[in-house]
């Protein structure tokens, strides 16, 4: 093994990134996605039959299609910029001006080192620059850069950033905590440990912001 290859191995073992934005390469979007599921297909079947599977069996015969078009259209969706979230805003009307809590945000994500799950929560606010995002939105932008191979650190900065974009003011901040299946399931195998990231922008940098926005992640909800 080169010094590369060794150097790279260790960064993917220890589930390092190297960018705050996916890593495509510039012919991403010239296959279209029945021809790209049509590639993954044949590959799955290669991958499956290398392993000893008998695919003409009736529970393994589908499953190629099946694992292409989730890749596709499922958990690789968020690659395809067609599938962001429109970035529509409103007028902050009623003027609130305080802090915008969207807690305990479902993340299911996928770790680009070894295509297991990352599952957990995303914490995200903002304070209001004359603006205001729809909540639903919030979860959608999760959701989006979710869906595609991912680096937690990576995900919890260009969900940040997104927003900033949308909401034209740095005052965003994002929390993940989540479980790595790479971490839960394979390796050292410890299925207890979650990893936390955050990311604070603008006020959110101020000590006394920061801890605000971490006493309201810790309000129980109840109904």
């Amino acid at each position: 093994m080169t010094n590369h290859e060794d150097h790279t191995d260790n960064l993917g073992n220890n589930h390092i990134g190297t960018s705050e934005r996916t890593p495509l390469r510039k012919d991403a979007f010239e296959k279209t996605d029945d021809e790209k599921i049509a590639i993954i297909k044949k590959n799955v079947e290669n991958i499956l039959t290398t392993l000893g599977m008998d695919l003409t069996d009736d529970s393994l015969q589908k499953t190629p299609d099946r694992v292409a078009k989730m890749f596709v259209k499922e958990i690789f969706g968020g690659l395809n910029p067609d599938k962001k979230p429109s970035s529509s805003t409103f007028e902050n009307k009623y003027k609130y001006n305080e802090m915008l809590v969207e807690k305990n945000i479902t993340v299911y994500s996928t770790c680009e080192h070894h295509l297991l799950p990352i599952v957990g929560r995303a914490h995200v606010a903002y304070i209001s620059n004359g603006t205001v995002v729809g909540l639903s939105k919030m979860n959608r932008i999760v959701d989006y850069f979710s869906k595609r191979p991912q680096v937690q650190e990576r995900l919890t900065i260009q969900i940040v950033k997104e927003l900033q974009k949308v909401l034209n003011t740095d005052n965003v901040a994002c929390i993940i905590d989540a479980k790595h299946l790479c971490v839960n399931s394979r390796g050292i195998r410890d299925i207890e440990s979650s990893t936390v990231t955050a990311e604070f922008g603008g006020k959110f940098k101020e000590e006394s912001v920061k801890r605000e926005f971490l006493d309201y992640i810790k309000l129980e909800t109840s109904f």
